[in-house]
């Protein structure tokens, strides 16, 4: 039987680590907890066990995560598979490689995130954001380049959708995912609107996260996504295809800091 201690600190974890059959072989004073999962993706299954014991503050900034080899061998898989985990959350800026010293817990994001998303879901998303970064960047800079006025004006009509958005507080992804179907559809060439069919319920995953964060979080970031879309339909009115592709690719980096770092939650 476990004692009332054991229970309120296993209560701590994330719900994927509580169940009776995993929970009975935790030690508390283990650190890192990793359980072999048994669907998606084997490095979206370590991603996800990791960025949910970051997130519930079982490893904390400045935590040393333990050894590739050992992190192999408790999670049962192949070294391949923990780089890919490993340097998907260097690249999220979840964690920092130090030459010498070990990989460490560079930021968390914020609690609330388990609200809207499960980790390994979040894994997905943001794996579809490096796919929207080139692409959409092309495309506002295509936009740009190419957009009549019947396009443009349907650009702006998404923004000034997005604006009433933020004026009643209730932001969804529609109009967002509109904003940007719009300027893929302005650079004249179908095949974007091709390549972004298949990761379309991602690209809507990650809105609804992000979109979530923002509405509840403070009026300030609120406005700095506004100030983003903005900055980008301003470009491309002024047919500036430089200024509009790096609009872009500021917006989605942002959006990936938004949701990853409790530091941008302002």
């Amino acid at each position: 039987m476990r004692s009332a201690k054991r229970e309120k600190w296993l209560k701590t974890l994330p719900r994927s680590l509580q169940e009776p059959d995993i929970a009975a072989d935790i030690d508390p004073g283990a650190g890192l907890i990793l359980v072999p999962g048994r669907r998606q993706l084997l490095s979206d299954q370590l991603y996800g066990q990791i960025l949910d014991q970051i997130v519930a503050g079982v490893l904390n900034e400045g935590d040393r995560l333990p050894p590739e080899k050992e992190i192999c061998k408790m999670f049962g898989v192949s070294r391949p598979v923990v780089r890919d985990a490993l340097l998907r959350l260097r690249a999220d800026g979840l964690l920092r490689a130090r030459q010498g010293s070990g990989t460490f817990v560079m930021r968390r994001p914020v609690d609330r995130i388990k609200e809207f998303t499960k980790s390994a879901d979040l894994a997905r998303f943001l794996r579809c954001l490096e796919v929207r970064m080139p692409l959409e960047a092309a495309a506002a800079r295509l936009a740009a380049e190419r957009r009549t006025s019947a396009q443009l004006t349907k650009i702006e009509a998404a923004h000034q959708r997005l604006i009433d958005d933020v004026s009643t507080g209730h932001i969804t992804p529609q109009n967002d995912l509109s904003f940007h179907a719009a300027i893929a559809d302005a650079t004249g060439n179908e095949f974007f609107a091709q390549v972004f069919a298949p990761i379309h319920n991602s690209i809507v995953g990650f809105m609804n996260v992000s979109l979530n964060l923002t509405r509840t979080g403070s009026r300030e970031r609120i406005l700095q996504v506004l100030n983003e879309h903005t900055l980008i339909l301003e470009a491309i009115q002024g047919q500036e295809p430089e200024a509009a592709q790096v609009a872009m690719q500021f917006h989605i980096e942002r959006s990936r800091r938004r949701v990853t770092d409790r530091a941008q939650d302002t």
